[in-house]
């Protein structure tokens, strides 16, 4: 099988032996029907809370990995971000083989890597090493932002210009993973003839084109960039090619929980994100505060904004308003799994919210159809037409 990407300027192809199919690379998915579960998933990413350092937010994500196993989440996932005092999880391979080797049948991943920080050798040899210490368990998501600002992202070795080449990257990257040849030169050891499945994890509509072009799962960061959500999953949809690896679309949403026993509780919760977010946005980011009574209302109007825009896709309060929330969420995108995020400073407190999203009865999946054909003709008056 032959995937071409000629985005942004770039052109490459990635070859897949005749009868080539992995089927672990391959999301699961729910049986069909009007009953069908969206899976739930953890992203985790590793909170240095105010009074905390690095050493406990490791304890404390491995711990949530245990408990998420055991509520039945179907991955949990860390992020790459440098230079963050508030998240701990810069060497990303590193965490995930902490968690992996406390936990015994949760899938454990990135969400993500940004693969212009890395030469894409090293990361499957990265991902070859935990896919060998863990078969069957290791996810990888790739993205192509910094994840750090502009100095620490020259700091580590990266060039100004090294996302114009992430679609060639990702290509480069995938073809590690193959089955070796005689004709190949350079081998990634281990991970070639490895499954590690591979996401593409985006924002904005370039991280759409390419997961379409190239056919695999899209992750889309609605957590804390939402925007171009909408837009995006229609993208995603309509231009999607099946490959060795997916045979249909498969997409996976950030929403922020904080559940807990009352919505006051859990607005409360949630100011310890909020505070952060607006840190972050002043230039004075940190660890993870404790939450503050009343913060919104104290609020300039613009930062109540920026947080309105921002944190949209959050589902915050009582077991029963997070259900009616993820719900409606899925109700709107048709999405396949969601990828719950908790940046809550009490350590009790989370899990007690993954608990009690977990405890839930979960979203049903709406299944969807985009509006645009795949050379742009319109199907439907509606953004999504359901089937």
């Amino acid at each position: 099988m032959r995937v071409r990407w000629a985005g942004r300027g770039h052109a490459e192809l990635f070859h897949r032996p005749a009868g080539y199919r992995t089927m672990s690379m391959i999301p699961a998915q729910p049986d069909s029907g009007p009953d069908r579960r969206v899976p739930l998933s953890v992203l985790d990413l590793a909170p240095i809370v105010q009074g905390g350092d690095a050493a406990d937010a490791f304890r404390r994500s491995l711990d949530l990995a245990q408990h998420a196993e055991r509520w039945g989440y179907r991955r949990f996932w860390l992020a790459e971000h440098h230079g963050l005092p508030g998240i701990a999880s810069a060497a990303t391979a590193v965490v995930i083989g902490h968690v992996a080797g406390g936990t015994s049948t949760i899938r454990v991943g990135a969400g993500g890597v940004m693969l212009p920080n890395h030469a894409p050798l090293v990361i499957a040899e990265q991902f070859g090493t935990l896919a060998s210490l863990f078969p069957g368990r290791i996810d990888l998501g790739l993205g192509r932002a910094p994840g750090s600002d502009q100095l620490t992202a020259r700091a580590l070795r990266r060039s100004p210009l090294a996302a114009d080449t992430f679609a060639d990257d990702v290509v480069e990257l995938m073809d590690y993973f193959r089955p070796p040849h005689p004709r190949q030169l350079v081998r990634a050891v281990p991970g070639a003839g490895l499954d590690v499945p591979v996401w593409i994890l985006g924002s904005s509509l370039f991280g759409a084109q390419l997961a379409a072009d190239l056919g695999l799962p899209y992750a889309f960061a609605s957590h804390f960039a939402p925007a171009a959500l909408d837009e995006a999953l229609e993208l995603y949809r309509a231009r999607f090619k099946p490959s060795a690896q997916l045979d249909r679309p498969y997409v996976m949403l950030g929403v922020n929980l904080f559940a807990a026993e009352s919505d006051d509780e859990g607005r409360r919760l949630f100011t310890s994100l909020q505070q952060a977010f607006v840190n972050l946005r002043r230039g004075h980011p940190g660890p993870l505060p404790p939450p503050v009574d009343g913060f919104v209302e104290r609020l300039h109007p613009g930062d109540r904004r920026l947080l309105d825009e921002m944190l949209s896709c959050s589902v915050v309060g009582s077991p029963a308003t997070v259900e009616r929330g993820l719900e409606a969420f899925v109700a709107r995108t048709g999405a396949d799994e969601l990828m719950l995020a908790s940046q809550i400073y009490d350590h009790g407190a989370r899990l007690r919210s993954y608990e009690l999203a977990a405890g839930t009865s979960g979203p049903r999946q709406q299944p969807i159809e985009p509006s645009v054909d795949i050379d742009g003709s319109p199907l439907s008056g509606n953004r999504y037409a359901r089937r």
